[in-house]
């Protein structure tokens, strides 16, 4: 099992980034990806979801309306468009993977995708994204 991210940078603010997470080794439509964030001296974030099964997307309150997800499942890639980029956003962005299937629990929602990094099988190494004032 395989998930590479990268299109981190150096950005000002207001700018744009796309990150990339290529997956393999796992059935990609049966699975929840997460991108998470992890800032110096802050706890790790859950920042956007998108649960392959059925196409649904969610977002941490700090990042909607600017960021969105997406997954091409022809290239087992989920991305993550982020615009109107601020200094907060600054971190190591690390994407996740975790089982869901067709029929998850009903504790399966977005806000336990977000906050259950614990939950998630495979894990990527992360892309630097910096977001200077």
């Amino acid at each position: 099992v395989q998930l590479v991210e990268s299109g981190g940078g150096l950005v000002q603010a207001g700018g744009s980034l796309r990150l990339s997470c290529k997956t393999s080794g796992f059935r990609f439509e049966d699975h929840v990806i997460t991108w998470f964030r992890h800032a110096p001296g802050k706890a790790r974030e859950g920042v956007s979801s998108i649960k392959n099964t059925d196409g649904s997307t969610y977002y941490t309150d700090a990042v909607k309306g600017r960021f969105t997800i997406s997954s091409d499942y022809a290239q087992n890639t989920v991305y993550l468009q982020m615009n109107g980029l601020k200094p907060e956003d600054t971190a190591m962005y690390y994407c996740a993977a975790m089982f869901a299937g067709p029929d998850p629990p009903r504790y399966f929602t977005g806000s336990y995708y977000l906050n259950t990094p614990e939950a998630y099988n495979y894990w990527g190494q992360g892309t630097q994204v910096t977001v200077s004032s």
